[in-house]
């Protein structure tokens, strides 16, 4: 049994607790209050002074995949021969021995989904991992969490100059519709010759798109312009699928859009320059205006593109451009954990929930605070030195 006393909870699921206790027993929640007593025996860990948060989720990264200080031969993050890849797993490249982890814990950030990269129109299927351990197999909290699509310049770039389809926005559209298509035929096939006694020639890809048909896993859109946003909307509505918005960065635009469809949206990474021309109406006033219209919104850093351990920083320009701090709160943990399925388990601080918890110097929200503690499961896996 731990219990962690004296400090600041903040639940991001209910009113903050002044001076209250949380007690963790074999990895989870089992009491928090201001009320609750450490029982005899408990370690103890002092956080008077202090504020804890539910520790914090990043909806969008490519950890794991393309690897910090390696180069070339940690790289596993698009696979740019086949712009239609549903097929493909996350899991199967995903290192837990980058070093970006080690960052990732030291900033507090205990969970993240892992896509594929967005140089495919379809780039393959995403998981939902902890950031512990040293087997994605058993870091992971769902998998398949979604496949993970890309609208806009990406795909263009990448099979243009290898003369290949798609060159054009157009293209990318007609692809995504193909495969759709494609499985929607190969799922009625199925349920009409698949019974007990008849056998039935799989296809990964379209078994992986049948899963977004049934909604057993949305898509992941990557949309930064309004047109490419409305695209991925448009998509949607066709092929009746569940979706989050990734990046989203003109989404201040058609954020009424987003609202009407109940289509969250995972926004980042801001603190990017505008390197292409799809990100040059980017502002920190995204999450604010789309929260305010009624968007569910999460806020991430692209990793690596913003470094993993800017996540709070990126938020913190959020507050600045009006985004209440509740709403960042949840924005780094109970609406990720929401949009990615795993809200049962992480995202707020509740009884019965994983003992996944950030403990910070002062307010998390001030750029001079530290974490002084993370913890995932219940297991310490960074402490102040």
């Amino acid at each position: 049994m731990i219990a962690i006393t004296g400090g600041r909870i903040l639940t991001a699921s209910g009113p903050e607790i002044a001076d209250g206790v949380v007690l963790i027993d074999a990895g989870k929640v089992v009491a928090l209050g201001r009320d609750v007593r450490a029982p005899e025996g408990a370690r103890v860990i002092d956080a008077a002074g202090k504020v804890i948060t539910p520790g914090l989720i990043d909806a969008h990264t490519h950890l794991g995949l393309d690897e910090q200080g390696v180069g070339a031969a940690g790289d596993d993050t698009n696979e740019l021969v086949e712009p239609i890849a549903p097929h493909l797993r996350a899991l199967d490249g995903i290192n837990l021995e980058d070093i970006a982890f080690d960052d990732a814990r030291k900033a507090g950030i205990t969970a993240s989904e892992v896509k594929p990269g967005s140089g495919n129109v379809i780039g393959g299927q995403c998981v939902v991992i902890k950031h512990a351990g040293l087997i994605v197999d058993r870091a992971a909290l769902r998998a398949p969490s979604g496949i993970k699509a890309a609208m806009g310049e990406n795909p263009k770039f990448t099979y243009r100059p290898q003369k290949k389809s798609p060159s054009t926005r157009m293209a990318t559209a007609a692809l995504f519709r193909e495969i759709f298509s494609k499985a929607q035929t190969y799922l009625e096939k199925r349920y009409a010759e698949g019974g007990p006694g008849h056998a039935f020639e799989r296809d990964l890809k379209l078994e992986a798109i049948g899963l977004v048909l049934e909604k057993k896993i949305p898509m992941r859109i990557h949309a930064h312009r309004a047109d490419d946003i409305m695209t991925a909307l448009r998509l949607r509505d066709e092929f009746g699928f569940e979706m989050s918005l990734e990046h989203c960065t003109e989404g201040h635009k058609v954020a009424e859009e987003l609202a009407s469809r109940g289509v969250p949206a995972v926004v980042g990474p801001s603190m990017s320059g505008r390197y292409k021309v799809e990100l040059r109406d980017k502002t920190f006033e995204t999450p604010a205006i789309l929260a305010a219209a009624g968007v569910k919104v999460a806020i991430t850093t692209d990793h690596p593109v913003v470094p993993i351990h800017q996540l709070m920083t990126a938020a913190i320009l959020a507050i600045k451009n009006g985004l209440s701090t509740d709403l960042a709160l949840k924005a780094l943990t109970l609406h990720p954990a929401e949009i990615l399925g795993v809200s049962e388990r992480i995202g707020s601080l509740e009884t019965g929930k994983d003992a996944d918890l950030v403990i910070w110097s002062g307010d998390p929200f001030d750029l001079l605070s530290r974490v002084t503690l993370t913890m995932i499961d219940g297991q310490v896996v960074y402490q102040e030195g």
